[in-house]
């Protein structure tokens, strides 16, 4: 009886850990902040992402285009506007553009944190918009038709215009910790599946 409930828990176990591998190389990714507005400016678009010494001097230095959030013991402005911008008291850490343009009846933009384990890739998918990268840690590379990219910490990425299938992935040594800022359509879903041809 007790050699049956010893075989029993290691054939559970063994069962086990291939799913918990692939729980573990799980590309993870999390919407950190979003608002959704009905105009864009004119001209060429940046994201311009500063850090600040409080939520309150972010706020206050935040347009209407900007997003406020905490994150990894920092606080983040991400303000969409023209190249050259800043905000009073902030900390300058990257400017990403130009960016693709859209137009839409109302725009969505979202800042996700996302990354994982090296090895671990999001699914084919595309977006009714733009997508920028803030490396933060690791290695990011973004497949697509047009071909690969990679960027590593403090390096910052443009993506495409909307609609184009991209797989994104952790292709360093170490775990992949990125921001991805989005300017997308917001009455079309967020995210659809695709494929790379």
């Amino acid at each position: 009886m007790m050699k049956r409930k010893l075989i029993a828990a290691l054939v559970s176990g063994v069962l086990l850990l291939p799913s918990l591998a692939a729980a573990q190389q799980a590309f993870s990714v999390k919407p950190l902040v979003e608002k959704k507005v009905t105009e864009l400016p004119a001209g060429d678009l940046f994201w311009r992402i500063e850090t600040f010494d409080s939520k309150e001097q972010a706020q206050a230095a935040a347009g209407p285009l900007g997003l406020v959030a905490e994150h990894e013991g920092k606080v983040w402005l991400f303000e969409l506007g023209r190249a050259g911008e800043a905000s009073k008291g902030g900390k300058r850490v990257a400017e990403i553009g130009p960016l693709p343009r859209i137009d839409a009846p109302q725009y969505l933009l979202r800042v996700n944190e996302a990354g994982g384990p090296p090895g671990s890739v999001t699914s084919v998918h595309t977006h009714p918009g733009s997508e920028a990268f803030y490396v933060l840690a690791g290695e990011l590379t973004q497949k697509t038709p047009q071909g690969v990219a990679r960027v590593s910490a403090g390096q910052t990425l443009v993506g495409h215009a909307g609609d184009v299938p991209m797989e994104v992935s952790s292709t360093g040594s170490a775990e992949l910790k990125e921001l991805a800022l989005f300017v997308v359509d917001a009455t079309k879903p967020f995210s659809s599946p695709a494929q790379l041809h």
